[in-house]
């Protein structure tokens, strides 16, 4: 990879420096990330938990009216167009869609809400565990999924997901977790830098069929700050509701893109809200 990984101290000022840049200057729902971390000794994934019951079905259940009323605000922010005309293809022949992130990071936190719940508007989740960002990171204890261990099924999309590192410190750093393969450490070094981003080396990292790129979370982890999984859950199909507006709408982008890059339709009928027109191109 080109992009240089640091220690946890200047991950937080960093990411500091992004989250400053969203809040005074960033136009059009620019996201913040993480940079991607450095790492220490593999293991499993401490810092996981059951999944609450209900949370899910809450996750996979927005109403369409809701979806339609929250449409895709400005306030979050759309995967860019690569250009590419070469999809990224699984080893069953399906679309692929690729996240990289960890369990630390609270932007990545934030994202989980929004690709889960647009990925279950294709498929199925099962597996996913509960898990929260640092608790000495900005936005900390971000209430969230985690990947690791899940599986996801769908008649027409794969999903891969890797989470690099825990919210388990260890060192200056957290444990690692999963390590990329080569061709998905290609991806980031090809994509994870401008245009797609202004902080290159960043996560959560969202590939889709190598025809939209996506680094960043697409809104701010502060509105979901101080609210539990079951909180959030039960605001998605409240279309007032700030938590909605922001995961319902980042949902709606990811879906768009999922259907411009694929041609794949939703499965659901609640997957409406969103239209495959809108993702950004990258101009390049």
């Amino acid at each position: 990879m080109t992009a240089a990984l640091v220690p946890v101290a200047l991950v937080v000022l960093a990411v500091v420096a992004l989250v400053v840049v969203k809040a005074t200057g960033g136009s059009g729902g620019a996201p913040a990330a993480s940079k991607l971390p450095a790492g220490s000794s593999a293991a499993t994934s401490a810092g996981t938990s059951a999944l609450p019951a209900g949370v899910l079905a809450d996750v996979t259940s927005v109403s369409p009216t809701t979806l339609s009323a929250i449409g895709e605000p400005s306030a979050t922010a759309a995967p860019t167009s690569t250009g590419a005309k070469a999809a990224l293809t699984a080893s069953n022949g399906k679309p692929e869609i690729l996240y990289i992130g960890a369990e630390y990071c609270p932007f990545c936190a934030a994202e989980r809400w929004s690709i889960v719940e647009a990925l279950s508007r294709f498929g199925t989740f099962s597996g996913l565990s509960a898990t929260h960002s640092s608790t000495t990171d900005i936005y900390p204890d971000t209430q969230t999924f985690s990947f690791y261990g899940a599986t996801y099924t769908s008649t027409s999309l794969d999903f891969t997901s890797v989470e690099l590192e825990t919210n388990q410190a260890s060192g200056d750093s957290y444990t690692t977790l999963q390590t990329p393969t080569s061709a998905e450490n290609a991806l980031l070094s090809k994509y994870d830098k401008a245009p797609y981003t202004t902080q290159a080396g960043s996560i959560p990292f969202l590939d889709i069929d190598n025809k939209y790129i996506s680094v960043g979370a697409g809104y701010s982890p502060q509105v979901l700050q101080g609210l539990s999984l079951q909180q959030i859950a039960a605001r998605l199909n409240d279309k007032n509701s700030t938590v909605a507006i922001a995961i319902d709408g980042e949902a709606n982008r990811i879906a768009a893109a999922i259907t411009a890059a694929t041609g794949v339709q939703p499965d659901s009928a609640t997957a409406t809200g969103a239209t495959a027109t809108s993702t950004t191109a990258a101009g390049s």
